[in-house]
């Protein structure tokens, strides 16, 4: 290899495997070569743009040969976008990969006694399987090479997604692949009215506009609910929009608007106004309705996560005399979940925000036998605590990405309860904290759950029961 970065070009190299994050991995050398949009079986010549002492990172000049687990791409924005990264990979091949990421990392990380590791349960929808979606407004459309060149480009405006690496650049889309109708209907009639008024796009870098971002949630139950983010409080110019979509779609069951001024565009710290219809959409599971606002946290994936909730209820084994206690509870979806089958169910969630979803979720279906508390975990459970609400039978943990904080699980090793239930969208941090948890608890089941087809992501189920 040359040591000029511009001059590494490595040729007929053999992809092996797919990697944590979904990229190819190779091996020159002794040294591992990650590349993205390869598969398993590819060969290929790479050009290195980034080279470190144990890996290299490079993108494809040419393909020899092509694997046979390759699939056609379906969506046009494929290779700019950064969604749906593996759709040129066959969906059996992908949730191979995304086992063997659950296995490696549980046996590499977590260094603990595995059992049999079921089958990942993979997603009957591959497509449209997204409840939710966020757009971005931008007057700093991507370009691609051919707009470059052109002197011809004068419309700039986006609405759709960042550019992967490019804070300030939006990819405008077309169709998206990811949530079902009238989804992109909607999101394209926005953009089009917009235009047609002349109204100004947002501007990222310098933070000016009026049209800030866009949020699209849809149900089951087929409620929908849209929600404009504005920038500017023109008031004639919302209700316009409004009055636009309202009429265009009346199927719109929550019409909400924000007009938030900072300097990111969160909306947990701002005012949510009801334009028209509800301030929620619905979900239902196995009878139970579950109010989603604008600001509430649920799966993004409801009938997969249907599934994960079954295995999870299952991995519990209750019995209808168990007293269960549920960290990072969110809004309490689990929660009300398994309340049916349990003698009592304790939410603990560091958000009062979401805490307030669940206890009003928990109203909603007549569900008596929960209760919901906001705090930071390691500060909630305290003897009093324990006492108030009961030892738990059973404590089922559904952290973010980051895992446990290592006090959260000094906690649960002092509670000592007989089972563990542990829901993880990471496997690498889950991997770690079963590590800390092994002086006390055995993993006694794993499972595998594909939530998002395409992607890198798997979520894992873990059943810990104390030795």
């Amino acid at each position: 290899m040359s040591k000029k970065r511009n001059d590494i070009i490595l040729e007929k190299v053999n992809v092996e495997e797919l990697a944590a994050e979904g990229k190819g991995l190779s091996r020159v050398e002794g040294k591992v070569i990650f590349s993205e949009f390869t598969a398993p079986g590819d060969v290929v010549d790479l050009k290195v743009y980034k080279s470190k002492k144990n890996f290299a990172e490079a993108e494809v000049l040419k393909f020899h040969e092509r694997s046979a687990d390759r699939s056609e791409p379906f969506c046009s924005h494929y290779g700019t976008c950064g969604g749906c990264k593996l759709q040129h990979i066959d969906y059996e091949v992908q949730l191979f990969y995304k086992a063997k990421q659950v296995k490696d990392n549980l046996e590499r990380i977590g260094k603990v006694k595995l059992p049999a590791i079921k089958p990942i349960l993979g997603a009957a929808k591959q497509q449209y399987y997204r409840n939710k979606l966020e757009y971005t407004f931008s007057d700093r459309r991507w370009l691609t090479l051919e707009e470059v060149r052109s002197e011809g480009v004068h419309n700039k405006d986006a609405l759709g997604f960042h550019m992967p690496g490019v804070f300030d650049k939006v990819i405008d889309i077309h169709h998206c692949y990811l949530q079902p109708d009238p989804s992109n209907a909607i999101r394209l009639a926005i953009k089009a009215f917009a235009q047609e008024q002349k109204w100004a796009f947002f501007n990222l870098r310098n933070q000016y506009g009026f049209l800030r971002s866009l949020m699209i949630r849809t149900s089951t139950t087929g409620d929908l609910m849209v929600l404009v983010q504005f920038f500017e409080k023109e008031q004639e110019k919302i209700n316009a929009l409004m009055d636009f979509l309202s009429t265009k779609f009346p199927e719109i069951s929550s019409l909400n608007y924000v007009v938030n001024k900072k300097g990111n565009d969160t909306i947990f710290d701002q005012e949510v106004i009801t334009y028209h219809g509800k301030p929620y959409i619905e979900e239902r599971m196995e009878g139970l309705t579950f109010r989603i606002g604008a600001k509430s946290f649920y799966q993004t994936n409801s009938e997969q996560a249907y599934e994960l909730y079954k295995i999870t209820r299952a991995l519990a084994g209750l019995t209808g005399s168990e007293v269960v206690y549920d960290l990072y509870t969110g809004t309490g979806t689990i929660a009300n979940f398994v309340a049916g089958q349990a003698k009592k169910v304790v939410g603990v969630e560091q958000v009062a925000m979401a805490i307030e979803d669940a206890k009003i979720n928990a109203q909603v279906n007549g569900l008596d036998n929960t209760s919901f508390y906001a705090g930071d975990m390691k500060d909630v459970f305290t003897e009093e605590f324990i006492r108030a609400n009961g030892k738990p039978d059973v404590i089922i943990t559904d952290p973010p990405r980051a895992g446990m904080h290592e006090d959260v699980i000094r906690t649960l090793l002092n509670i000592a309860a007989p089972r563990i239930v542990y829901v993880s969208c990471n496997p690498a941090t889950q991997a770690r904290d079963l590590s800390l948890l092994d002086e006390l608890y055995e993993v006694k089941e794993v499972q595998p759950v594909d939530m998002f087809p395409h992607t890198h992501h798997v979520e894992n189920v873990v059943l810990l029961e104390k030795r």
